[in-house]
């Protein structure tokens, strides 16, 4: 089934480049220039991802994202800004947004990030969806999270890092394999995105309790792993 996705960028010729980009690529594209018209389609209609400019008319993106975000979890949304300063791009982030791009972009990176968040949003059909490891515990349908009885809410992409490293509990994982998998592009810079993400998991994780689970490897990365019990 084709994937569908929704533009909401006010600048009209980059919608538009957009849109056939992604027509050429096969998945249907459906454009709206203003956060109202935006927030409007994506009510209308099923998408399986939103491609979302901050600075919009009449409805800011952040504001259009906040408002998706009361609703459901489950579409991914990559932010475009030409903003590059970090504090927007964490706002963005923690308020749900998957990924976020700074304009001007290569469109093979964009497509490289939808990918990567299309297939973590499939939906799993008649199969066993929750991934455990000891106390924690993730419905993949639900999205829900628990760790030794409490659940705990995380961003999109907190969520994705998690159950990354669920899926492969006591292997350790460099920050190169954990950027690819959960950010889907080669990242040119130091990794210290996966450092901050790592924090922000395990501090909520020590908020449901304060048994250690998310473990460093000096000079080399992370691994999920049991304290108790494990050599």
């Amino acid at each position: 089934m084709t994937n569908r996705i929704l533009i909401i960028e006010d600048e009209e010729s980059i919608a538009r480049v957009l849109q056939l980009e992604l027509q050429f690529e096969g998945y249907e594209a459906e454009m709206a220039h203003t956060g109202t018209d935006g927030l409007l389609k994506y009510r209308e209609q099923q998408w399986d991802l939103i491609l979302l400019d901050v600075m919009l008319p009449e409805m800011s993106g952040i504001d259009v994202l906040k408002r998706i975000r009361a609703t459901e979890l489950q579409t991914p949304v990559i932010m475009l800004t030409a903003k590059s300063d970090v504090e927007d791009k964490v706002k963005g982030l923690d308020l749900g947004a998957n990924d976020y791009i700074t304009k001007p972009f290569e469109i093979e990176e964009l497509l490289a990030r939808i990918r990567t968040a299309l297939r973590f949003s499939q939906k799993i059909n008649g199969q066993e969806v929750a991934q455990l490891y000891g106390q924690l515990s993730i419905d993949e349908q639900t999205r829900e999270v628990v760790y030794y009885g409490n659940n705990v809410q995380l961003t999109p992409r907190e969520y994705d890092l998690l159950l990354y490293l669920l899926k492969h509990p006591k292997q350790v994982l460099t920050r190169e394999q954990i950027l690819e998998a959960v950010w889907g592009y080669d990242y040119y810079g130091d990794t210290n995105v996966v450092d901050v993400y790592i924090r922000y998991v395990r501090h909520k994780l020590e908020t449901a309790s304060n048994e250690p689970i998310i473990h460093t490897v000096r000079g080399v990365g992370y691994v999920l792993k049991e304290h108790k019990h494990e050599t």
